[in-house]
């Protein structure tokens, strides 16, 4: 009985000590991404490369979904958006924020905290002050719409001085208009309204957060492109990325012998012959300008692939 007493109090203090400090401690940041072994930002987060991002946004949602579910993870995906441009993806690295319903005594201690931390004016712009170059600010504002716009063409522009990316909002935006002129910025929000924030607190930042039906945790990988948002873990970011592509290369190369009338849609969708898999490495060959990834890459995934 004291063991079980004294678990459920480090459970409270652990939690309180999150709200406290507004962002969670090193050893918390460490329970949330366990699974990474790599490089960190500052703030604790899993640092994947500028490489990996820019090759994952060639990507599409259904190649990156497909690795997602096979590894298991099958709540990381969001559609249902209002698009600032739905013809601009964007990807980062995701920094979190979580916001509620206002309760007036916690949210004057959210804001007494957070300025004794020396954090400046509302807190719905603290997240964007820890912002850094390709991240993305994804925070779940409850589905708020009428008064639950968390920036406007102010804020926007902080955002992507910062970040060179956008935002992804459970919640909503205002200044749609001035937003649309800030070149290279994106948001994918609930809706928009020329409303201002009201009766909305900030509970949390770089804590887990729910977006519709996807779970994220801060550092998770964004890709949002016009079918949706899907968030990814960063352990997996290599193996997804490299995945893909070798599956848009298998394609590519199917579709061309297709063309040609060289195979028949069975041998292509089937499992592949030694011929096939033969002319495969000969196209990419004499393809090499095709190739997304290394060549290293390639012949070192394709030692564990099943045709």
């Amino acid at each position: 009985m004291k063991l079980k007493i004294m678990s459920t109090w480090m459970m409270i203090l652990v939690t309180f000590g999150v709200f406290a400090q507004i962002t969670p401690g090193e050893d918390m940041m460490q329970f949330y991404t366990q699974e990474w072994s790599g490089e960190r930002t500052e703030d604790g987060r899993p640092k994947v490369s500028a490489d990996l991002m820019k090759r994952l946004k060639n990507i599409s949602i259904e190649e990156a979904w497909g690795v997602l579910r096979a590894e298991g993870y099958n709540n990381q995906f969001e559609s249902g958006w209002e698009m600032l441009h739905p013809n601009q993806p964007f990807v980062g690295r995701a920094l979190t924020a979580q916001y509620m319903p206002l309760r007036p005594e916690f949210n004057q201690r959210i804001l007494d905290k957070g300025h004794g931390e020396g954090r400046i004016g509302a807190s719905n712009s603290w997240p964007i002050d820890m912002l850094q170059e390709g991240d993305v600010y994804v925070a779940d504002g409850f589905g708020k719409i009428v008064d639950g716009t968390l920036i406007g063409d102010n804020l926007g522009n902080s955002i992507y001085a910062k970040s060179k990316t956008g935002v992804v909002f459970n919640g909503s935006s205002r200044d749609l208009e001035g937003l649309e002129k800030i070149e290279g910025f994106n948001a994918f929000v609930r809706g928009w309204d020329p409303s201002y924030i009201k009766e909305v607190m900030l509970t949390g930042i770089n804590v887990p957060v729910r977006i519709g039906n996807a779970t994220v945790f801060p550092g998770d990988v964004v890709l949002a492109k016009k079918e949706g948002v899907i968030f990814i873990p960063p352990h997996l970011l290599e193996k997804l990325v490299i995945n893909a592509e070798f599956i848009a290369l298998r394609d590519a190369f199917g579709h061309q012998r297709l063309r040609e009338g060289t195979y028949t849609p069975g041998q292509i969708d089937g499992r592949w012959s030694d011929e096939i898999k033969d002319d495969f490495l000969k196209w990419i060959d004499d393809n090499p300008d095709l190739l997304p990834m290394s060549r290293n890459e390639l012949d070192e995934y394709m030692k564990n692939r099943t045709w």
